[in-house]
């Protein structure tokens, strides 16, 4: 299987205030990895896809879960979507997040 995640960081603008932005697009082989891979990127910061915040207070990520067999020579794929919060984050700003 294959992990992909996408969505937006959350986190604390240089002189104050809060904001969301893109986060950067996340692929593993397992979702132990890939939740360890965003969980790293909003502790270092690197989550953000440039943006710049002073600190990462957590993320709203869509995580593709990709699942491909082959039969017969060919290859199937199927995706499922879940949505999931990283971090510290409020339902005000999940639902901010989720409609971005």
């Amino acid at each position: 299987m294959q992990y992909i995640a996408r969505g937006h960081a959350w986190g604390n603008y240089w002189g104050g205030g809060q904001g969301g932005y893109k986060a950067v697009t996340i692929t593993a082989d397992s979702m132990k990895e890939l939740e360890q891979s965003i969980l790293d990127g909003i502790s270092d910061g690197s989550l953000d896809s440039g943006m710049g915040y002073e600190s990462l207070v957590g993320a709203y990520m869509t995580v593709e879960t990709i699942d491909t067999i082959t039969k017969d020579g060919k290859e199937y794929t199927h995706s499922d979507y879940e949505s999931r919060v990283y971090g510290d984050l409020s339902e005000e700003i999940i639902d901010i997040l989720a409609q971005a």
